[in-house]
């Protein structure tokens, strides 16, 4: 009987990336369902992004993740970009189509809205948000909250430029309403927000204890506090939140549901999530 030793290639490029734990999901999952897959996890340095994406190409990857900071710069480098990810205006995913092509996607967003829909049991419909950060996250998660149709979305961003610019291009892509507020001093978060979102980098490993500079005093009690941080999960941020009471909504979720449609796209199998899941906490030890 013939033997089959060749193992369909994906992977993660980043710089730095050795921090980045999406291999220990999607091995997991391959794993899981008897897939003869391997998950890499590449540095690549910004000047070599060029050279990697045609070598990925020619190596014959089914697809790769991109994280900081190649989201952007990443785009001009592809054969295509899908339309949502071309309005967020970065690219977290690449596919390689039956054609042979890698196309961009963004997958930050959706996993993060199912996230707030599934494990918060919220619709972000109707509701007034206020997104800390300005970055590629932010912008993934902007963008979705848009369309699913959040009545006013705040921008809060130490660096006016990127503020400005991510909000206008909010505004201009998606037709939301949205504003931008300097971060210039402690952010005091009003009563009339529904969801909060730290969508920086404040407090990811390894600098776990640092927290963005926010007031949770006049707060609604049934404000929503999320981190896009999926490690640690438990965020000084999210603690200070569950200490007045707060709904909160870590970072591991939204890890997980984005592996979950980036899986799928890749290889046209619904992956285990409770698997994934697991395979993370044991990762981070929770």
């Amino acid at each position: 009987m013939a033997t089959n030793y060749k193992e369909e290639l994906t992977g993660v490029f980043g710089y730095p990336v050795a921090e980045n734990p999406t291999c220990v999901m999607q091995q997991a999952a391959f794993e899981a369902l008897g897939l003869q897959w391997r998950y890499l996890t590449i540095e690549v340095h910004p000047e070599s992004l060029t050279p990697a994406i045609v070598g990925a190409k020619a190596m014959g990857f089914r697809g790769i993740n991109l994280t900081i900071p190649h989201k952007v710069a990443v785009m001009p480098l592809l054969d295509g970009i899908a339309p949502d990810a071309q309005m967020i205006g970065a690219v977290n995913t690449v596919r390689r189509d039956d054609e042979g092509r890698f196309i961009g996607e963004n997958t930050d967003g959706k996993g993060f809205l199912r996230g707030v829909r599934e494990d918060a049991g919220i619709d972000p419909a109707g509701k007034r948000i206020v997104l800390l950060g300005a970055g590629g996250a932010a912008r993934a998660v902007a963008v979705e909250l848009a369309l699913a149709g959040a009545a006013e979305i705040t921008v809060v961003n130490r660096s006016v430029e990127r503020g400005e610019s991510m909000t206008g291009d909010l505004v201009a892509r998606t037709g939301a309403k949205a504003s931008f507020v300097p971060w210039t001093n402690t952010y005091r978060v009003g009563s009339d927000v529904d969801i909060l979102v730290n969508s920086t980098s404040i407090g990811l490993y390894p600098d776990v204890d640092a927290m963005p500079d926010v007031a949770l005093d006049d707060v609604s009690p049934d404000l929503l506090v999320c981190d896009v941080i999926p490690n640690p999960p438990s965020t000084p941020f999210l603690r200070a939140a569950t200490e007045r009471g707060l709904p909160t909504l870590d970072g591991l979720s939204m890890l997980v549901y984005q592996g979950v449609i980036g899986f799928q796209m890749w290889t046209g199998e619904t992956p285990p999530e409770d698997v994934m899941r697991d395979a993370l906490k044991a990762a981070f030890g929770v």
